[in-house]
């Protein structure tokens, strides 16, 4: 059971669902990622803020896989933003990989109160004019920071990684993004556990026979999402992936969308602080 990939806006593909690794532990995270590689999983999502780098390039090591079957992305700490700084930071986050070239960079965070993504993004051009990275993207992007992005710079992001689940949306960032062939990325992609205690969720699991988290990826995967849940649990790392054999209908659909609201789990990226982001 693998997952189908999708074109990016430069032709490199993408497996539509991808494993995440957020707040997962450094000694556990070789093993971690090698069962969600067992599984079928054949991209993975890690950062240097999450301090598990390392971890994701022994497991893509050990794992047996061809290296061009596994996509890796990882992210930019906001503590490393700035021209020089970013080419420094990347090259930290290649060796502690272990792994020669990076499928996808992302800066993690805009940061505006420091102003420094544009300055930053130069940085990721020169990062994938010179092949040490496959694509280049950005996350918590809103659409002030992709429209100056486009004015300033020459590259349009692949990726824009942004927090969406049924009560948090994000409708008017997903436009902006789609329309200048950004691919939308969903972090945190089954939301707070009210999302899948919702009527709309749960009456779908039961009448298809899977699980409520199944009901609400596939709902990203159908409107066109690539999307990385996370788990440490085997039997859960399967069945987020298992996700290709049944369909939502139109209603199905349309009940889940009803959901959307101004619950955000994360920070603001129109207002977080440099202090308080990673």
């Amino acid at each position: 059971m693998t997952s189908p990939t999708i074109p990016l806006n430069n032709g490199i593909a993408i497996p539509q669902v991808g494993f995440g690794t957020f707040q997962v532990k450094a000694e556990e995270t070789q093993r971690t990622v090698e069962d969600a590689l067992e599984a079928g999983y054949r991209h993975i999502d890690t950062a240097a803020g999450y301090y598990n780098e390392a971890g994701v390039g022994a497991a893509v090591r050990a794992c047996g896989l061809p290296r061009d079957e596994v996509f890796v992305t990882t992210k930019l700490r906001n503590g490393d933003q700035g021209y020089e700084q970013a080419l420094r930071a990347f090259e930290d986050s290649r060796r502690a990989l272990g792994l020669d070239v990076v499928d996808l960079y992302l800066i993690h965070w805009p940061v505006p109160s420091k102003d420094l993504y544009v300055e930053t993004w130069r940085a990721f051009e020169k990062l994938l004019a010179d092949g040490a990275v496959r694509a280049i993207g950005v996350s918590n992007f809103l659409p002030e920071h992709l429209e100056r992005l486009l004015r300033e710079t020459d590259v349009v992001p692949a990726v824009n990684q942004v927090e969406v689940h049924p009560t948090f949306q994000q409708r008017a960032t997903q436009d902006a993004s789609t329309q200048h062939g950004v691919a939308v990325e969903a972090y945190s992609p089954l939301g707070q556990g009210k999302d899948l205690q919702a009527d709309a969720v749960t009456s779908v699991a039961e009448r298809l026979g899977v699980t409520t988290g199944q009901v609400a990826l596939r709902w990203h995967v159908q409107a066109g999402r690539i999307v990385i849940p996370k788990s440490v649990t085997p039997e859960r790392i399967r069945s987020n992936l298992d996700l290709f054999s049944f369909d939502l209908t139109d209603e199905d659909v349309a009940a889940i969308d009803a959901l959307d609201s101004e619950e955000r789990i994360g920070a603001d990226p129109a207002t977080a602080a440099f202090t308080q982001m990673r």
